[in-house]
């Protein structure tokens, strides 16, 4: 593949941590592409035509094709383009289903309470939420242990597919103590994911792709005053 012509184009918009999973995969396979930033609040028809079911980014175009979910891109980007820099996902079958298990656990224990963290009405509701952030963090400590062998990622010595997913949110995670006073990943309680957040953070693909973080915080500020304001209404 890397031999030949292609176009990609990332319909995508800054803040998401979703979006920035496919720009590490994109940085990290040397793969030059269109960045189109949309407008969430007045959807393009190029979005709207590209993810009809669920109308979000990221959608990823390849030659006119589009991919939508992130996950699901970075695996088509890993596996279409295995000429292009480093294999995300391992080669051996169990040790991809063990990368695809903990990408799955991120996603359902540690990015969904996130997501109702900004959302949900009420202080109590965001403290529960919050634990269970923490909680996942705990388990996921446990999975980055067994995952990396004693290096220092996921993927071992150099950056895999459960580096990418939860990589999206690192610039949120880092935001996590100014906004809401709590550190999620703590080095008293979960050490191997805090060395891996300063790993990460040392990676070019890291210092290109992800969101400053102080512009993290002016955003989870703004989400938490809409919504907030949004409930009061109701």
């Amino acid at each position: 593949m890397a031999g030949e012509n292609f176009e990609l184009k990332l319909v995508g918009q800054w803040a998401s941590a979703f979006v920035t999973r496919v720009k590490l995969a994109l940085y990290l396979k040397g793969l030059s592409y269109e960045s189109i930033e949309e407008d969430l609040r007045n959807k393009s028809e190029l979005l709207l035509s590209s993810n009809p079911v669920h109308k979000a980014v990221p959608v990823l175009i390849h030659n006119g094709m589009p991919i939508c979910e992130s996950q699901i891109i970075v695996q088509y980007i890993d596996e279409t383009f295995i000429g292009n820099g480093p294999s995300l996902l391992p080669a051996d079958p169990y040790e991809r289903a063990v990368a695809r298990f903990w990408a799955a656990y991120i996603e359902e224990k540690l990015v969904a309470p996130w997501d109702r963290v900004f959302r949900v009405k009420t202080d109590e509701e965001r403290g529960e939420a919050m634990k269970q952030m923490i909680a996942a963090a705990g388990v996921l400590e446990g999975g980055l242990k067994e995952c990396s062998k004693g290096k220092c990622f996921f993927g071992g010595d150099s950056v895999g597919y459960v580096d990418v997913i939860l990589g999206g949110a690192a610039s949120y995670a880092m935001a996590n103590e100014a906004l809401f006073g709590v550190k999620l990943f703590d080095a008293a309680k979960t050490p191997l994911l805090a060395a891996w957040m300063e790993h990460f953070y040392e990676l070019d693909a890291a210092k290109a792709v992800l969101q400053d973080v102080d512009r993290v915080v002016e955003h989870g500020k703004f989400l938490i005053a809409k919504n907030s304001a949004r409930a009061s209404n109701n």
